[in-house]
């Protein structure tokens, strides 16, 4: 299927200086929120508490849920509205763990019923301790790190026949984490400064591709991580499948254009690589195009109708598939022609 005119020109490598102070403000942007927030908002899977979704069978008020959690020691409580308004559902969330048992939940009732005077249904209770909560965001830091490296053997070996340099670099960087991990180093930072360090590895190592497929998937992790910064969401197990997922959305489409571009360089090797480049994306377009719409008109559908368990989940996927589209485009593409310049 034709969704663009297969003999359509447009010049994407023109607009890269134009591409590059987007993707850079869009970055600044994100990483700015993100230190004023003093780093994600975590919810109760990785900062440990108690959340508990309870529905009422009319309107009430938060003020008035807040009195009943504080009869029962819940006094430093967040509530929020959940879901559609006509259904009365609310999140209240606690970081203080707690023993869930028949009897709380019953306390629980009885005290939000004392307080707004409308009978009350328990939905669900969970509970997550502090070192439980630390472990799971470890684990989503270093299944987000090992995906990207594994993602760049695979890159470096189907592009450049460069298997076995690539795997002895990422086995390198693996065990090289893990060690400083030992030592009680931060997370975070060591995850940061591994990727920094695998980029610099990839311009001398000259692994052209994988350099421009993990730079394009830091970028669309980053802008995504700053949106839910900007938008005060919470960061969830959920929230780290979706980034997941758009890593794998993203490379998709960078392979693709990757592959067209190994071809017209084979077939039009006297040909100036922008021009290579420029053939290769307008080739793409309507495949990239279609795709995009295509899982777009899903994740629109997810967040509309979806209901307030999958809403964000469907919303980081909707800033995934829009960014991905993009840096497939005007970042992955890009850092081949620097490396010829190089």
């Amino acid at each position: 299927m034709q969704f663009i005119k297969p003999d359509i020109n447009i010049n994407f490598t023109g607009k890269i200086k134009i591409a590059a102070l987007v993707s850079l403000s869009l970055i600044v942007i994100s990483i700015g929120s993100l230190v004023v927030q003093n780093g994600p908002k975590y919810g109760v899977d990785f900062a440990g508490g108690t959340l508990i979704q309870v529905s009422f069978e009319a309107q009430t008020k938060i003020k008035e849920i807040k009195s009943g959690l504080n009869t029962i020691g819940l006094v430093k409580s967040s509530v929020q509205r959940f879901g559609e308004k006509s259904e009365n559902e609310y999140l209240i969330r606690t970081n203080k763990p707690i023993t869930t048992s028949e009897d709380f939940t019953l306390d629980l009732g009885k005290a939000l019923k004392k307080s707004t005077g409308i009978n009350t249904v328990i939905q669900r209770v969970e509970m997550v301790g502090p070192q439980v909560g630390k472990d799971l965001r470890e684990k989503a830091l270093f299944a987000m790190f090992f995906s990207l490296l594994f993602i760049t053997i695979y890159i470096s070996g189907r592009f450049e026949l460069k298997w076995i340099l690539s795997g002895v670099m990422a086995a390198a960087l693996i065990f090289a984490v893990y060690a400083l991990s030992i030592f009680d180093v931060s997370i975070p930072i060591l995850i940061t400064a591994a990727l920094a360090v695998t980029i610099v590895l990839f311009w001398f190592l000259e692994l052209k591709y994988a350099m421009g497929a993990i730079v394009a998937l830091v970028h669309d992790v980053t802008i995504t991580v700053g949106v839910f910064s900007i938008f005060d969401k919470e960061f969830t197990l959920p929230i780290i499948a979706a980034l997941l997922t758009i890593i794998g959305y993203s490379l998709n489409d960078t392979i693709i254009v990757f592959d067209r571009i190994r071809e017209n360089l084979k077939k039009h090797h006297k040909r100036p690589l922008n021009t290579n480049i420029n053939k290769s994306i307008n080739e793409t377009l309507s495949r990239t195009i279609l795709t995009s719409l295509t899982s777009l008109g899903v994740v629109v559908a997810l967040f509309i109708f979806g209901g307030g368990i999958i809403h964000d989940f469907a919303f980081a996927m909707i800033i995934g598939v829009l960014i991905g589209t993009y840096s497939s485009i005007f970042v992955a593409s890009p850092i081949l022609l620097a490396w010829q310049r190089k």
